[in-house]
């Protein structure tokens, strides 16, 4: 069965997260969970041109709310594979 926590109430997802997850249509964390953090960060940076997107903040927070997780407890060993994935 999907999950259908709002993304408002996952961990790490502060409201102007939620806000540019809504605005690419995730609404769930089912949604998070089916495209993934990274794919997430890219929907939201491309979605959002003339704005840093922080990959550093906005791709942990991601990450460690499907894994719940805080972003700040991820290992450096997962932040390095994560970043790896946009160059």
């Amino acid at each position: 069965m999907p999950d259908t926590t709002p993304v408002q109430q996952l961990i790490n997802i502060v409201p102007i997260i939620a806000h540019r997850l809504e605005q690419i249509g995730v609404t769930k964390k089912s949604h998070l969970k089916k495209i993934g953090a990274v794919a997430a960060y890219k929907k939201i940076r491309d979605h959002n041109p003339h704005q840093t997107i922080p990959s550093c903040y906005y791709l942990y927070a991601l990450d460690g709310a499907l894994r719940d997780t805080p972003w700040n407890d991820i290992s450096s060993l997962r932040k390095k594979k994560l970043l790896s994935t946009l160059t």
